[in-house]
């Protein structure tokens, strides 16, 4: 009888400290599970941005971050529009071949969804300088044919109103359009394709 009784109570003292120990075990591995999760700030950094463009008016180029990367996002008038197919001759990449730099549905003259709306990552190709928008049609000192587009202060490379680069400067290639749609007629999201597919 005595021994029935130890049996049991080793089996009940075996059983015991296998759960106790299994518990441990999960409880001690959720911080160290957790921990390879991307935290709130990496997530937020990460997430889709939905801007308002009501207000930017013709011409005018408006900066907003996304994932730490300023997006320009400009209002191109008609005269900026216009001039874009003169300039084919003189760029490295006018029809947009490199389907690096920019998604499929803007893989055009305008390298937009909506000709007028420009959307692209405000970064030069070269070495990483923010390019300055020089948004007026008129002779500047570095280009006495300037049709509008975007100048690199640091090593004078040179993009269109569509963000192509010129022949002949440092920068490789054009800069690149984010992932974007528009919401409705008054909102960009930048980071979600017009299909709904997160970059």
């Amino acid at each position: 009888m005595a021994n029935e009784v130890n049996h049991g109570r080793r089996r009940f003292l075996a059983g015991s400290t296998a759960l106790i120990g299994g518990v441990g075990v999960v409880v001690t591995a959720i911080p160290f599970i957790e921990s390879w999760l991307p935290s709130a700030r990496a997530k937020s950094a990460a997430a889709p941005v939905t801007v308002d463009i009501s207000k930017i008016e013709q011409g005018q180029m408006v900066r907003y971050g996304w994932r730490g990367l300023p997006v320009f996002i400009v209002n191109r008038t008609q005269e900026q529009l216009a001039g874009l197919p003169a300039q084919d001759s003189r760029l490295k990449d006018p029809k947009s071949e490199n389907t690096d730099q920019q998604p499929k549905y803007c893989q055009n003259e305008y390298r937009s969804i909506k000709p007028e709306w420009l959307v692209v990552i405000g970064i030069c190709t070269h070495l990483g300088c923010v390019p300055d928008y020089k948004g007026e049609v008129k002779p500047e000192p570095f280009d006495p044919n300037w049709k509008g587009g975007f100048y690199c202060p640091c090593h004078k490379s040179r993009y269109d109103m569509s963000a192509r680069v010129y022949d002949g400067v440092p920068a490789p290639a054009n800069l690149v359009v984010p992932p974007y749609h528009f919401v409705d007629d008054t909102h960009v999201q930048i980071g979600v394709d017009p299909n709904g597919a997160s970059a």
